[in-house]
C-alpha cells in the first residue's frame, strides 16, 4: 500500500480533470451500472501513468464525443475497487497503468499497459479519441 500523502496528486491528476474516484467495490459496481459511455482509468505510481496515461486520458478529452461517465481507481491503493473494476475488464489481464472504454456497461475498448509504457500521451489520446467516436 503507498502512503496517502504520496499518491495524493497523483489522483489529484485525474480528479481535478473531472474523473470520479473509486474507493469501494460499491462505487465500482454503481459506476458500471450507469447507461451509456463510461472511460475507466486504472492509475498507477509509475512513470509511465505519470508521463503517458494520465496526460494521455486527459487529452482525450479534447473531443467533440466523449464518454458520458470519467472514472477512476488506484492500483496498490484502492485495492477493492480496482480489484473489482478489473473483473469487469476481463478476459484482459491486471494492467497498471490501463483504461478501459464501456458502453452500456459492455467493454469495447482497452489499452493495457504495454500500449501506453514508451508511446507519447498524444498517441494515447489519440487511440481514445478514436474509440470515443465510435461508441460515443
Amino acid at each position: 500500500m503507498y502512503p496517502e500523502e504520496m499518491v495524493r496528486p497523483m489522483k489529484a491528476d485525474l480528479t481535478t480533470a473531472g474523473f470520479q474516484e473509486l474507493v469501494s467495490v460499491e462505487d465500482v459496481e454503481a459506476a458500471m451500472k450507469r447507461p451509456g459511455t463510461t472511460l475507466l482509468v486504472i492509475n498507477s505510481v509509475c512513470g509511465c501513468a505519470a508521463a503517458n496515461a494520465r496526460p494521455g486520458a486527459k487529452f482525450s478529452l479534447n473531443n467533440a464525443k466523449k464518454p458520458d461517465y470519467l472514472i477512476t481507481a488506484f492500483a496498490g491503493v484502492d485495492r477493492a475497487a480496482v480489484e473489482a473494476a478489473r473483473g469487469f475488464m476481463l478476459p484482459f489481464p491486471p494492467s497498471s497503468p490501463s483504461m478501459a472504454l464501456f458502453k452500456d456497461g459492455e467493454l469495447v475498448h482497452v489499452l493495457e499497459r504495454h500500449h501506453i509504457e514508451g508511446r507519447p500521451a498524444e498517441m494515447i489520446a489519440e487511440n481514445l479519441k478514436d474509440a470515443y467516436n465510435e461508441y460515443c
